[in-house]
């Protein structure tokens, strides 16, 4: 008699990082004890968007990538958190300069607190990481920070400039995402290389791969918006759109769709008109959807390309199917 058994499940996000889990809760105690301040407001707004949760994947990149590379320097832990001082920084500013009202499901900073505090602490949570970078005395540490600071604000300065630009193509769309996105995951793979005193070959990969990753990743949010519900995203559904962020689907959208179609598209970042319902109807019937999702799949798989030298092991496994878990992301 034959027995049948179920295939095994593919590995989730959450089984992936499981594989760090004792690292982050080292994280957590650096990012608890660097979040002290004389200043009450500012522990009170820092600890409220941490604590709003998230898989955390920039310091959980790091971390993966010293794995990979069988590094235990107790560096990494403050460089993760550093890492995510930055992002959660980018995001009390976004979610000001965007006017966002909900965030991972639940009211953002700015809505609590007001704009003027979420943005000065935001400034702090900044100060507050070259502190901690320039406690580690490593030079390659702070350039590769320093830089991928700089070029976050400049993807953002650069998406404030192409808001309600319908002529915004393809490449300029990249250009704006590999900035704002992409450039903290490609540094923080890049520092856990460092960190491990890799070898150039080997940085210059792990480099290649958090970009790619971090690109994917972004794209996916976008389709998310057209794709997806206010409680898989924990956002407001159509909140780009409402902003006049031109992405993706919209892009793909006004090129494959009708004259009357594209000109509806074209009007509703232009000028806030148009119902959403209609843009969505116009991104799912010209088959944007799955050709943004086919554009996700092809930086995925860069990513996995990249690290193709890395030594095999529980790590290495785990950044390869945290970029396949990219295809099927649903928050």
């Amino acid at each position: 008699m034959t027995v049948l058994t179920a295939p095994p499940a593919e590995p989730t996000t959450a089984d992936i990082l499981a594989l760090i889990a004792d690292d982050m809760r080292e994280v957590d105690a650096v990012i608890a004890q660097r979040l002290d301040s004389s200043v009450p407001l500012v522990g009170e707004v820092a600890r409220y968007i941490i604590a709003a949760g998230g898989k955390r994947l920039r310091p959980a990149l790091l971390l993966l990538t010293c794995g990979a590379l069988g590094c235990r320097d107790g560096q990494r832990f403050q460089l993760a958190a550093v890492v995510e001082f930055i992002h959660t920084a980018t995001l009390l500013h976004d979610d000001v300069v965007d006017d966002s009202t909900l965030r991972r499901g639940r009211a953002t900073a700015n809505e609590v607190f007001g704009n003027p505090a979420s943005v000065l602490v935001g400034d702090f949570l900044y100060s507050r990481a070259f502190q901690m970078m320039v406690d580690t005395g490593r030079m390659p540490v702070m350039q590769i920070l320093s830089e991928a600071t700089n070029v976050i604000a400049e993807g953002e300065v650069l998406q404030l400039m192409n808001m309600h630009d319908a002529g915004l193509d393809q490449e300029g769309y990249l250009r704006v995402i590999r900035s704002k996105t992409a450039k903290l995951f490609e540094a923080s793979a890049r520092l856990g290389a460092i960190v491990a005193d890799a070898p150039p070959s080997l940085e210059g990969a792990c480099a290649a791969y958090g970009q790619a990753l971090g690109t994917a990743f972004q794209v996916i949010d976008d389709v998310l918006d057209y794709d997806g519900t206010s409680e898989e995203l924990g956002k407001n559904l159509g909140d780009d759109l409402r902003e006049g962020k031109v992405t993706l689907p919209l892009i793909i959208a006004m090129q494959r769709g009708t004259p009357a179609q594209s000109a509806l598209i074209r009007s509703a970042i232009e000028n806030g008109e148009g119902s959403l319902d209609d843009v969505l109807s116009i991104v799912r019937d010209t088959g944007a959807i799955d050709a943004t999702r086919e554009a996700a799949a092809a930086e995925a798989q860069r990513a996995i390309d990249a690290i193709a030298d890395l030594p095999s092991n529980p790590h290495t496994k785990g950044l390869l199917q945290l970029a396949a878990q990219l295809l099927t992301r649903r928050s």
